[in-house]
């Protein structure tokens, strides 16, 4: 039976083993892309894939399970087998990874508990969890011959609490469902976030998650270990090769050579993990938010992170730099020739139909009738858009409106006509407009655009999406609401023979022949904001303020022969015509959103 061991250095059948490891995270990748992906890191000559397991994907509803298509895990995990790599599992309650909600399922949210805590409610929650994630893993651990030699606690939790009782329950549930590999704690490596979230009088193996300085964080690490008696090696879990990116902001760059020097350092001091080694893409709704103040910060849509493999999957310059190092410092171990993706260009695909998001929304949403507005989480709605309208009465010349307490981003339309956007912040400011009639029709449309996923507001009430309180005429709160949840879970059925309405928020449909599939980025330069829709397949957000002016579509979501793309925007920009490229498309940047 193979073995892995923690003693003064890690051990791997007896044998000194230095973990060349770089993340990948399944969720993120297209399942057919997973083998291109491995086989790169491989090529590399490094011998272990890391990731994260997001607890929102794999129970999206409470109490439903499901690890199917891109939630394979299991499936990727063989794989990785194949290619002879071993696995470092992170299957924390939370991960934060710059996902939605740091990976926690939304419909927490309407339990009352303290989530990320020793609240025994919280931990019942974790626990119904932990029996199917683990029936999933424990089979795959080296102990029981499979590829997974360590496994996580926690996750940074040296940066957010310090509830070791929280931290203690978590690894005794993990040891009770089978879980005998090795276990770990990451957090930055300095005094505060260490003692606040490791475990190392339990055997616990603290890492650093640092990206430079080397030298500094493992001597840190070292002297930690040592105010505890132990003589363990030390790893960088999360090397941070390059920096992810939001909304409206320039695209985050690293050097190469500065890379490269900063990693020889780790390399000759321990072992490393890449963080990402393979970025890839926040498909969905998936992307997280960065919290800054009053202000939350959407990410985008792209998880390229700079990586050594782009957004695609394809070796860049740093990948090449990396694997010259790696040769430099062990000429011993084998490396491989990488494989390199084509890509594909369509140009000038012609619109086939559209029509208005109002004149549809029966056909694809339910109707909820309250007294008040209620916020998404209440209607059991997780993720993406909902649609709020009214009747109101007029009652002065000019009226004053107000929407109180919603989030994140708020359309507000009086018989059709555009009034107001207010984001974030802005939600609560006056809104004033003439009514022409007596009897007016308000709608609101808002849009969810990520919970944040680091930090104290990972439990504010801002992590609530939709209207949340009401909506105010003058004093006094407006009555009688119908609710339209638009998650865009569900395959779309569309009725193009309705209505379409300039300025207003529709659909948008474009149908194209692929004979030869391959990768490519469709262009949304031409459109406003919303998601795209491949062949069903949501493949994520897109947004004029930039900087990424396209999305990534790999080829595993597109079909040989007809393909359909589904544009939904919000803002009534669009084109009657869209185009594939062969890389994506950048642009310059507002300083501002709303």
């Amino acid at each position: 039976m193979a073995t892995f061991e923690i003693k003064e250095e890690f051990m791997l059948n007896g044998e000194p083993f230095k973990i060349l490891s770089g993340a990948i995270h399944y969720f993120r990748v297209h399942p057919s892309d997973w083998h291109h992906s491995l086989h790169n890191l491989k090529a590399l000559g490094f011998n272990t894939v890391e990731t994260y397991v997001p607890w929102n994907i794999h129970e999206p509803n409470e109490g439903e399970f499901r690890f199917d298509g891109i939630r394979d895990l299991v499936g990727f995990i063989k794989e990785a087998e194949k290619m002879g790599l071993y696995v470092i599992l992170r299957p924390t309650p939370y991960i934060c990874a710059e996902w939605e909600f740091g990976g926690l399922p939304a419909w927490l949210l309407n339990k009352d508990m303290r989530i990320r805590s020793s609240d025994p409610k919280f931990l019942g929650y974790v626990r119904e969890y932990y029996k199917i994630l683990m029936e999933q893993v424990v089979p795959l651990q080296i102990t029981n011959g499979g590829p997974i030699i360590m496994m996580q606690i926690e996750n940074e939790y040296g940066s957010y609490g310090e509830d070791k009782d929280y931290l203690r329950a978590i690894k005794t549930l993990m040891e009770d469902l089978g879980v005998n590999v090795p276990l770990f704690t990451s957090d930055g490596s300095w005094l505060a976030t260490l003692a606040a979230g490791s475990m190392v009088e339990e055997g616990v193996l603290p890492t650093g998650n640092f990206g430079s300085r080397g030298k500094e964080n493992f001597a840190a690490l070292k002297d930690f270990h040592e105010s505890y008696g132990k003589k363990w090696p030390l790893m960088c879990m999360e090397f941070w090769d390059g920096w992810f990116n939001r909304w409206a902001e320039p695209i985050i760059t690293r050097e190469t050579d500065e890379l490269v020097e900063a990693l020889r350092e780790v390399l000759e001091l321990g072992s490393v993990n890449l963080y990402m080694f393979h970025g890839g893409t926040n498909f969905g709704f998936m992307n997280g938010s960065s919290a800054r103040g009053t202000l939350d910060l959407p990410q985008i849509t792209s998880y390229d992170y700079g990586a050594p493999l782009d957004e695609q999957g394809n070796p860049t310059e740093k990948y090449y730099a990396i694997k010259d190092l790696v040769h430099e410092l062990f000429p011993e171990l084998e490396q491989m020739d990488p494989i390199v993706k084509e890509t594909m260009e369509i140009i000038d695909v012609p619109l086939a139909n559209k029509v208005g998001l109002v004149e549809v929304l029966d056909d694809i949403s339910e109707k909820i009738v309250t007294k008040y507005p209620q916020p998404m989480e209440k209607v059991g709605q997780n993720y993406g858009y909902m649609f709020y309208r009214t009747s109101i009465r007029r009652e002065a010349e000019k009226e004053h409106y107000r929407i109180i307490d919603a989030r994140d981003r708020a359309k507000m339309y009086i018989n059709g006509e555009h009034i107001m956007t207010q984001y974030q912040e802005k939600i609560g400011e006056s809104i004033y407009f003439e009514p022409k009639e007596e009897i007016n029709q308000m709608d609101i449309l808002i849009e969810n655009m990520g919970r944040v996923n680091y930090g104290h507001k990972l439990l504010a009430d801002t992590q609530r999406k939709g209207i949340r309180q009401g909506v105010m005429t003058d004093l006094h709160f407006i009555l009688d609401w119908e609710q339209y949840s638009l998650p865009f879970d569900k395959p779309l059925t569309l009725d193009y023979s309705k209505d379409w309405h300039e300025g207003q928020p529709g659909f948008y449909q474009f149908n194209f022949d692929a004979e030869q599939l391959e990768d490519t980025f469709i262009n949304m330069q031409a459109f406003g904001k919303g998601i795209v829709l491949v062949n069903g397949n949501h493949i994520g957000r897109f947004w004029n303020k930039g900087a990424t002016q396209s999305l990534y579509i790999p080829k595993g979501f597109l079909n040989e022969g007809a393909n359909e793309v589904v544009i939904f925007e919000t803002e009534g920009i669009y084109s009657d015509k869209i185009s594939f490229t062969k890389a994506p498309i950048f642009d310059l940047v507002e300083t501002t959103l709303h």
